[in-house]
């Protein structure tokens, strides 16, 4: 699990690269224009008024979104890419398994593939798991079993994972949290609007229909328990917090003596608890959410065992349901694909194998795909880029008329301090262990889960690998992590479709990689969650009082700002929830700005498409966020996402970046003008 303060920017980027991408009508296009920002245009849209329908509503009123996507776009097509380079992987692993690891992909591969195995098995894969809740007898046994299922990855009654430790990021500890809920989180359990209504209100159905595929109770008794298992989640979902509450590092951090547990669960033995998961000789947990864990105990307590028994067959099926026959995965996905997020159909097997392939093993696919894909060239040019915006940085704080010098001083400590890791790790993980072999696809999956469960367990008690990635070489994406003081960028972040690094100019590259993730996730290490953590990785206030709310009556217009949007419906967004991001966003445009500035293409000024330099940068950025979205997905990221739409991480930075209204002469008025004395200025 990745801590909430983790930034994803999930946005841009280029990569050297591209080759088999000419299935792509992104590159048919290229081919015809010779630009990719002037083929995204919609001239019709004045950019003064909407520069994201401006820079991109070309691209989108041509490319529908595919039925089996809640959305498309620039990541989209990049993985395009990637899944058709890591299929190749696949099936040359399958034609060819000369080594462990090899072994490993194609039996995984195969077991996925096997669509007629897998209809043939029916339930019979996962008939232990539910034999053993049926042989539960007390809450002792409830307990139990919730232990075992969360070893296999199945995140019963709450979440639990491994982590630096925030006040002492030396050491590894583990976390309770809230969790244990079947819908995304807890708004979907109390929101009226009718959107979500409709949703909670076609949930019970939802669970009574799995029930009777799968033959987990008779036809004439799962209504009844749809209803009991539905009341328990709502209980612990009105004990969980808010996403935006989530996001305080110390509300949520709260350690707790094992020993000193039953004063919070006194029904839960957690001495005995905890040894079941393999976690022994622990002294102390913290406890995210306590209040949750209370309610937890009174739940445990007050419902019944027979309800327990129906909970957690309900979290096996609908955990599992992906890796079953046909009909319980199209069953599952009709709610969860359709329903919440909009998809018209799923993606194609092959795809779908692909995606879980990532998470059991990616970092092994991972060796082979940079060997192909990500040179020391491209590692060179990026792990440069990333100085660039380390000083256009150190300028900006050195500059603030805001801030103390003691606070400024401390601040360039931590700048200086913070890593980089590019394209790849120099150390890769040994999946020797994990026993994927010839058998059912679901266990080969529960297999990979179990091994990452043991791999985590074991940091206990042991020094901090400040080495590892989070994240693997083939992933379009990147973050950065308070706890050590980094920014990762795999290569997969690094990825332009249909174009070759050499093909792409400064402005592109500085709007669309050095804006909108490099400079996005160095900004995160000082945004309203980041810049509580210190140059070690420590929650730690290295901040003056006065400095502190000086920094929160900026971030507190950023929130007004984002709180004015509405990108669906009636629902706006939640700036509080989503000022991390916003913050990190709007830093990053001005760090890219101030870093290409420098370049000598800025300085010559010669177009490129007829397009100048500045207006190419403010482009490549907002390719970076190319993306349409169904309205379902949009509801959903709504209620569950800390990041803004794509379409307000373009318009939202840029109506508060001063460059932007020279470039294009923005004046009051227009749809983008926010008066200068409104601006937000924090970074």
């Amino acid at each position: 699990m990745i801590k909430q303060v983790l930034s994803v920017a999930c946005g841009s980027a280029l990569l050297f690269a591209a080759a088999c991408n000419s299935h792509h009508d992104e590159a048919d296009v290229n081919k015809k224009t010779g630009d990719i920002l002037k083929a995204n245009l919609d001239t019709t849209v004045n950019p003064v008024n909407d520069f994201f329908d401006y820079a991109n509503g070309g691209w989108i009123k041509t490319h529908p979104i595919p039925d089996e996507q809640k959305s498309w776009g620039i990541a989209y097509l990049v993985q395009e890419d990637l899944y058709n380079r890591l299929k190749t992987i696949n099936e040359q692993a399958v034609a060819k398994a000369d080594n462990a690891t090899a072994k490993k992909i194609a039996a995984f591969w195969k077991s996925g593939m096997d669509s007629a195995c897998i209809n043939k098995q029916g339930m019979t894969a996962i008939q232990p798991e539910l034999q053993l809740i049926d042989q539960i007898k007390s809450k002792e046994d409830v307990l139990a079993v919730a232990a075992k299922l969360n070893v296999m990855g199945i995140g019963v009654m709450f979440g639990n994972y491994v982590g630096q430790d925030d006040m002492n990021s030396e050491k590894m500890a583990m976390m309770l949290v809230q969790g244990g809920l079947g819908l995304p989180n807890r708004d979907y359990y109390f929101n009226m609007d009718d959107r979500t209504k409709k949703i909670r209100d076609a949930y019970p159905g939802h669970i009574e229909r799995m029930f009777n595929l799968a033959a987990l109770a008779p036809i004439t008794e799962t209504k009844t328990k749809s209803q009991g298992i539905v009341r328990l989640e709502t209980r612990l979902a009105k004990a969980s917090r808010k996403l935006e509450d989530l996001r305080d590092p110390y509300k949520n951090y709260n350690k707790v003596a094992v020993s000193a547990l039953g004063k919070l669960t006194p029904d839960i033995d957690w001495q005995k608890w905890l040894p079941m998961m393999g976690v022994n000789k622990l002294d102390t947990v913290i406890v995210g959410q306590p209040e949750f864990f209370k309610e937890l105990n009174a739940a445990l307590l007050s419902e019944s065992i027979d309800v327990w028994k129906d909970y957690l067959k309900w979290n096996v099926i609908n955990d599992l349901a992906p890796y079953l026959s046909a009909e319980v995965e199209q069953a599952n996905f009709s709610f969860y694909g359709q329903m919440l997020s909009g998809a018209k159909k799923q993606k194609p097997r092959w795809k779908r194998v692909l995606d879980e392939e990532e998470k059991a093993m990616g970092e092994a696919l991972g060796q082979l795909f940079v060997k192909e894909y990500f040179n020391e060239k491209a590692k060179k040019r990026y792990s440069d880029m990333v100085e660039d915006i380390r000083e256009a940085l150190k300028d900006r704080i050195k500059k603030l008329d805001w801030m103390s010098e003691g606070t400024k001083e401390k601040a360039l400590v931590k700048l200086a301090k913070m890593k980089k890791k590019v394209g790849y790790p120099d150390k890769w993980k040994d999946f020797s262990a994990m026993e994927i072999k010839d058998q059912a696809y679901v266990r080969n999956v529960i297999a990979a889960r179990e091994w990452w469960h043991r791999y985590e367990i074991n940091k206990l008690g042991k020094p901090v690998d400040r080495e590892e990635w989070d994240m693997t070489p083939q992933t379009y994406n990147a973050y950065y992590n308070p706890s050590n003081n980094e920014i990762v960028l795999p290569a997969g972040i690094f990825t332009v479709p249909g174009k070759r690094d050499e093909e792409l100019d400064d402005a592109l590259v500085y709007g669309y990689a050095a804006a909108s993730t490099i400079g996005h996730e160095i900004t995160h290490g000082f945004d309203d969650q980041g810049r509580q953590y210190d140059e070690n990785g420590n929650l730690k206030n290295w901040w003056t009082k006065e400095d502190e709310t000086k920094f929160n009556t900026r971030a507190a217009v950023m929130i007004k700002q984002f709180n004015a949007y509405i990108p669906v419906d009636s629902q706006h967004i939640n700036g509080s929830a989503t000022l991390g991001e916003n913050i990190a966003d709007l830093g990053g445009v001005l760090l890219g700005w101030d870093a290409f500035i420098k370049k000598e293409q800025y300085k010559k000024g010669e177009k490129i498409a007829g397009l100048d330099p500045g207006q190419r940068f403010f482009l490549g950025y907002s390719l970076g966020w190319l993306y349409s979205f169904r309205k379902e997905s949009l509801a959903q990221q709504l209620l569950t996402d800390v990041h803004s739409p794509a379409k307000y991480r373009v318009n939202g930075p840029f109506s508060d970046v001063d460059a932007f209204y020279k470039v294009f002469s923005v004046k009051p008025g227009d749809g983008m003008y926010i008066a200068d004395s409104l601006r937000v200025r924090i970074w």
